[in-house]
Parts: C-alpha cells; structure tokens; sequence
C-alpha cells in the first residue's frame, strides 16, 4: 500500500495528461456510486458507467486543457491572478463543461 504514492506522483510526472483522466474519472465515478449508496438507492453501475464515459471522454479532458490555457494566459499565484482565473473559469469555462451533460 506504501508504494502506490510514489508510483502514482511518477506517472503524473512522466504522463501528467493521462494520469489526470483516470484519477478524475476514477474519483468522480467513486463519487457517483457512494452517493447512490448514501441516497439508499441500489447501485446503478449503468448509471455509474455512462457518468465514467462522459468524465474520461469529454470533462476530465476539457478540465486538463482548460485549466493549462488559464494558467498559461494569466500566469501567477497572486490574489489578483486567482481571481480573474476564477472569473474566467466561471464565466467561460464552466457553461461549456455543464453544457456536456445535457447533450
């Protein structure tokens, strides 16, 4: 179990791209199938799937992309720069990524 930690921060380093689809897909689909749980609903693995699928082909892509466009347009860790990256985020970016679960 110890040895997964420094396996997973060389795969992000080596392939930092494909390492973030899966995690994001892994951690969203767990997200699903425990609030299907907490809900006390049975599990619904089609529904868990179809949320994995959308996750890995579209959001977790667009996410990966969009977030390095910001950070390369508006470079910085100063509040001023994390603000207008938020704004930015949230006015572009975010209409796009919800828009994907209604197509």
């Amino acid at each position: 179990m110890a040895g997964w930690w420094p396996a997973l921060s060389r795969a992000a380093r080596r392939h930092p791209w494909p390492t973030n689809v899966l995690l994001y897909g892994s951690l969203v689909s767990a997200g699903d199938a425990l609030q299907q749980r907490l809900q006390g609903s049975e599990a619904d693995w089609r529904q868990t799937r179809r949320v994995a699928t959308l996750v890995v082909t579209f959001h977790a892509n667009f996410n990966y992309v969009w977030l390095g466009l910001l950070e390369r347009a508006l470079p910085g860790r100063a509040p001023r720069a994390v603000l207008t990256k938020l704004l930015c985020d949230q006015v572009v970016g975010a209409p796009i990524a919800v828009s994907a679960f209604y197509v």
